[in-house]
């Protein structure tokens, strides 16, 4: 609990509580979640300690934002090169598209998770992200 402590001090956002077992078994390390709202557009602060990372994961129908506001991470598509993200990076995920998201190996890393609401939207979670890929991302 000591890194959330120090990194507490560099978020816009509360960090909020550890996530709940419904979202953190689909995580490897740990998160941290504060809804902001869950009035119109649900959006929600995740805080994720260094080497946290959730499941590759689908949005079916409606999709995610992510706005960056502190550390730095990563966010990769299936098939493709993880992206390196830091603060003020927007990420637009289309609906149906398989990826992951998380802090890097040596920082914390926090988001504004924005879903785009659709009827009968839902998210899928996968398998972890393989460990021995994670730990070559620079």
């Amino acid at each position: 609990m000591s890194e959330i402590m120090d990194l507490s001090k560099g978020v816009i956002f509360s960090v909020g509580d550890r996530l709940p077992e419904k979202f953190s078994q689909y995580f490897t390390g740990q998160a941290y979640l504060n809804m902001l709202t869950t009035i119109g557009v649900p959006i929600g602060n995740v805080t994720f300690e260094a080497r946290c990372r959730n499941n590759w994961h689908i949005h079916h129908k409606g999709g995610q934002i992510l706005l960056v506001t502190g550390g730095r991470g990563y966010y990769q598509e299936w098939g493709g090169k993880a992206l390196e993200l830091r603060p003020g990076d927007v990420v637009n995920i289309p609906p149906e598209v398989k990826h992951w998201h998380g802090a890097s190996c040596d920082s914390w890393f926090s988001h504004l998770a924005v879903e785009v609401p659709a009827e009968g939207s839902s998210n899928e979670w996968l398998e972890p992200v393989d460990d021995e890929v994670y730990g070559k991302l620079k």
